[in-house]
């Protein structure tokens, strides 16, 4: 009987320590690849950032977090609008109601957002995962005009964001994750690819 209550003990302690291991604390960083598709513009243009996330892991079906990212690289777009949107004749015909073909770069200056997240264990280590929740971004672009005028605008929008994703758990607190989001914000449709790593504490 004493061995019995050994084991059970054991057994106990061992799914307590599971447990543990299992919420609390986590941080992740990594490389995001973003699209983004300015209202008028005649397609995503593709920029590049580095993201940070950290988050509360509550038990092993539920974790709130929140993310940060910011721009490494522009990426290159052209852009058609009316001349009267922009208040300018840019080829000083005395119409305002051209449309200017200009081209560009568009910049992350930065992205965050705050999410619920509910994960699915497949095995051992494998997981899958979905989030919902709220973002924010802040862009900066620069655009050339045809009548030569130089342009630079910087714009912000917020909205929801939703999104999917799995991790592989290297050792017991250092995983391997990617996932996916779309941003659904009023003057962008947004969507990232997230590649990185996390820690769990």
């Amino acid at each position: 009987m004493f061995r019995s209550i050994l084991l059970a003990t054991a057994a106990a302690g061992l799914a307590a320590s599971a447990q543990a291991q299992d919420t609390g604390l986590y941080l992740e960083g990594g490389y995001q690849y973003l699209d983004v598709k300015p209202d008028g513009a005649e397609s995503g243009v593709d920029t590049n950032a580095i993201a940070v996330r950290a988050g509360w892991k509550f038990n092993p079906n539920f974790s709130i977090e929140t993310e940060l990212a910011t721009g490494i690289e522009d990426g290159d777009f052209d852009f058609n609008t009316d001349e009267d949107e922009f208040n300018f004749d840019d080829n000083n015909d005395g119409d305002l109601g051209d449309v200017i073909a200009a081209s560009g770069d568009l910049g992350l200056n930065y992205l965050v957002g705050a999410y619920g997240k509910v994960n699915l264990p497949l095995t051992e280590r494998l997981g899958a995962y979905a989030r919902a929740g709220y973002a924010y971004i802040d862009l900066n672009a620069s655009l050339v005009t045809p009548g030569g005028l130089d342009i630079n605008v910087e714009d912000s929008a917020d909205g929801p964001a939703f999104g999917a994703g799995m991790q592989y758990g290297l050792t017991d607190t250092l995983y391997l994750k990617g996932d996916y989001t779309y941003y659904s914000f009023d003057s962008t449709d947004t969507s990232g690819v997230m590649l990185g790593v996390g820690l769990k504490f």
